[in-house]
């Protein structure tokens, strides 16, 4: 029984449990109009707000990081970011009933993200729906980020169980990839940014779910 596996879910956070494209978008787009530059819809940015500062910084200006200018516009980034980073942000509808509903269950919950603490632990500190993660990994965390599996294994430890035992809920390949390597059963979050992703089905997850409360009927199947 697939319900019996699972002891504790863990999610990625940017486009699985928070939409933070707004912020993230307005950050980038901030650089652009500083520079008289237009100002570019958010949908533009967002199928490319999990790729963090490097997807943002592409669509803004075309650069990826191997360009010169890179880190200096990446920090300035950073800087607008750190400065905003809850004013448009907001939890996925159905996030919150999800978590209590795992919750009334005793079933721990957390979040690995490639995102660095530097954001991540602010972050989360401002928003209530965080004070009842067992354990919040960021990017920086451990010496990898995802997709090396070593994140969701510290996550593992912190709550003190078996990867085996745990689902990964994410909205990029990366985390899928991540989630199968740690022994976890993966779970694509097909609401989220999805990146530059063409076919889903690429991915290999385990299961797919359109909205957060999709989850329960996983766990309640046979």
């Amino acid at each position: 029984m697939m319900r019996a596996t699972c002891k504790a879910v863990l999610f990625d956070l940017d486009g699985t449990l928070i939409d933070s494209a707004p912020d993230l978008g307005a950050a980038a787009d901030k650089m652009r109009t500083d520079r008289g530059l237009p100002s570019l819809d958010l949908s533009l940015y967002r199928p490319m707000a999990g790729a963090g500062a490097r997807g943002m910084l592409n669509i803004a200006f075309g650069i990826k990081p191997e360009d010169p200018s890179f880190m200096d516009l990446r920090e300035e980034f950073f800087r607008n970011y750190e400065q905003a980073m809850t004013v448009r942000t907001y939890i996925f509808e159905g996030v919150v009933e999800l978590i209590e509903r795992l919750q009334s269950r005793g079933m721990p919950w957390g979040v690995v993200t490639n995102k660095s603490s530097r954001f991540t632990d602010p972050l989360t500190r401002m928003m209530p729906l965080f004070a009842s993660a067992g354990a919040i990994v960021s990017g920086d965390t451990t010496p990898h980020a995802k997709p090396h599996p070593e994140p969701l294994f510290e996550a593992a430890r912190r709550m003190q169980l078996d990867p085996a035992h745990c689902w990964y809920v994410g909205d990029d390949a990366r985390d899928i990839v991540a989630g199968r390597a740690a022994g976890m059963k993966t779970v694509a979050a097909t609401y989220g940014y999805l990146g530059e992703v063409s076919d889903l089905s690429r991915w290999e997850a385990d299961l797919h779910i359109d909205s957060p409360l999709d989850l329960l009927k996983w766990l309640d199947s046979p």
